[in-house]
């Protein structure tokens, strides 16, 4: 039968790099983005990708690993509408023309708004300027919530709250595998700075949610190179949930609200994030 061939994960990160824009004043808030991870889910002939990195360099590298497995891309599924995660589909299917990039409709409601809205492209723009397409091509909507591999399904599931609402995540039964794009994190600061207490209840509730399928592997879409993809991850994401809620409530400042944070999980990567978030948060208090 042909689901009696076992489907296999393998992991592309790329490491944290700089971007365009002035360094903060406290320690670690140079500006950085997070290192990012691409997903392959292979089985015998064919292959689908999960999520597509950003700049035209990280899309080109990974084009070249993808292809060192020789397998035919099926399909690019995207695991949320936010740009890092989708904005460089164009220049894959250029390289995988057998491919569609699919996702749910949250997550192709919020990738149209970031292509559209002035803002957000000239966010993406600025911090990358001349790196990404200034007319991304866009995914489309995935039907019926889950794509076939091989006899394999794929479920992509919108799972609620992660660090934007209508994150999705690619659950593969077959092999206990779950592709969290940001709903976990994995050694690297978490991004809280859109969310509010109620958000972060809910970004708890997803985690828990992904814990009851008791996944064997799960893939963080921001994630230190090298990083296992531990179950583990799970917890460490909600541990660092709580204890920002906690200490947000606690402090009135974006050095207090920081400092706390690092003395528990300053052995994270880029602590820009980390910067950003506090700023945002506190600001939401007045």
């Amino acid at each position: 039968m042909a689901n009696e061939n076992r489907l296999h994960v393998d992991v592309h990160v790329t490491p944290m790099r700089p971007i365009v824009g002035s360094a903060g004043p406290g320690p670690g808030d140079e500006p950085m983005w997070s290192p990012m991870s691409s997903t392959l889910i292979s089985g015998e002939r064919d292959a689908v990708l999960v999520d597509t990195l950003v700049t035209y360099d990280h899309v080109d590298t990974l084009v070249k690993w993808v292809e060192g497995f020789g397998k035919r891309v099926v399909g690019i599924l995207i695991t949320h509408g936010h740009s890092d995660h989708w904005i460089g589909l164009g220049r894959l299917l250029e390289h995988f023309p057998d491919a569609r990039g699919l996702a749910t409709a949250g997550t192709v409601a919020r990738a149209r708004f970031e292509a559209s809205d002035e803002t957000q492209r000239r966010y993406w723009q600025g911090i990358f300027p001349g790196e990404v397409p200034e007319d991304p091509v866009l995914p489309e909507l995935l039907e019926g919530g889950s794509f076939t591999l091989e006899g394999h399904t794929l479920e992509v599931t919108d799972i609620g709250q992660g660090d934007t609402e209508h994150s999705a995540i690619v659950h593969v039964p077959s092999i206990g595998a779950v592709v969290a794009g940001d709903v976990v994190y994995n050694q690297v600061h978490m991004m809280m700075a859109f969310t509010d207490a109620a958000a972060r209840g809910a970004w708890i509730a997803s985690l828990d949610a992904i814990a009851a399928l008791a996944p064997r592997t799960v893939v963080s879409g921001h994630k230190r190179v090298g990083a296992p993809d531990s179950p583990d991850t799970i917890e460490q994401s909600r541990r660092y949930i709580r204890d920002f809620s906690r200490i947000a409530s606690e402090q009135g400042t974006v050095e207090g609200l920081v400092g706390a944070m690092m003395q528990l999980h300053g052995d994270r990567d880029n602590p820009r994030t980390l910067w950003h978030s506090a700023r945002m948060v506190l600001a939401q208090k007045g």
